[in-house]
């Protein structure tokens, strides 16, 4: 049995997307997103348990695409939660008694680098946690509530990406509360048992698909990797 755990989160509706489909599904080069990022974390390590979360209603239709896809990669299906946070409680859940490491991953972010998940495996191993980052490029300004702005120092800042990867014992116990408003992503809930994150350098490419220009720059991503193979 392996010990590390890789949960692919993609419970939402793809609202913003404006389509029929959500956005998880839709084809990017010719293979539908969910399928891209599971396929990094396979090419990771073949071994890893990958555990997809998708809301119930989805499983025919994820079926269907994964036979007319010829997708053959093994993976478990879970079901989501009405939030986030909900979601991924019920994939910690789903987790084997050996499970020792678990990468917590938006299923849209198809672009993630292989370099990117193995390091997360190897700090969490060590520090508790890793948690994807990137540098800002432009300037920001903080809003206050009487329509006033300030400056910010953009190098104390850092956008959050996925994966996110922790110890299973930690994380665990870390879910184990009741949901709150400042549950953002998975490392929030962690630091609210009062531990400090690690942070590791993530990829710019390693882009949340949302809108349909989202899905633009995604074909572009993926015409370039395929020219540099």
């Amino acid at each position: 049995m392996t010990n590390k755990a890789a949960i692919l989160v993609a419970g939402g509706r793809g609202t913003r997307m404006c389509g029929p489909i959500a956005k998880q599904y839709l084809p990017v080069a010719g293979q539908p997103v969910l399928m891209r990022t599971l396929s990094v974390f396979y090419q990771v390590d073949s071994s890893i348990d990958l555990i997809l979360v998708l809301p119930e209603s989805d499983f025919s239709y994820w079926e269907e695409l994964c036979a007319e896809y010829k997708f053959t990669i093994p993976h478990r299906l879970v079901t989501g939660g009405n939030s986030r946070f909900q979601s991924v409680r019920n994939g910690l859940s789903s987790l084997d008694s050996e499970t020792k490491l678990v990468a917590i991953h938006d299923g849209v972010r198809p672009f993630v680098s292989q370099k990117v998940i193995e390091e997360s495996f190897e700090v969490a191993e060590r520090a508790g946690s890793a948690i994807a980052v990137i540098a800002l490029k432009d300037s920001i300004r903080k809003l206050k509530d009487d329509g006033k702005s300030f400056y910010e120092e953009r190098q104390y800042y850092r956008l959050v990406q996925t994966p996110q990867t922790f110890q299973v014992e930690k994380i665990k116990k870390a879910f184990a509360v009741t949901e709150l408003q400042q549950f953002t992503d998975d490392a929030t809930v962690y630091e609210n048992q009062g531990w400090q994150v690690t942070l590791i350098s993530g990829n710019s490419e390693n882009i949340k698909i949302t809108t349909p220009e989202d899905m633009d720059y995604a074909e572009f991503i993926a015409a370039k990797q395929l020219a540099d193979r």
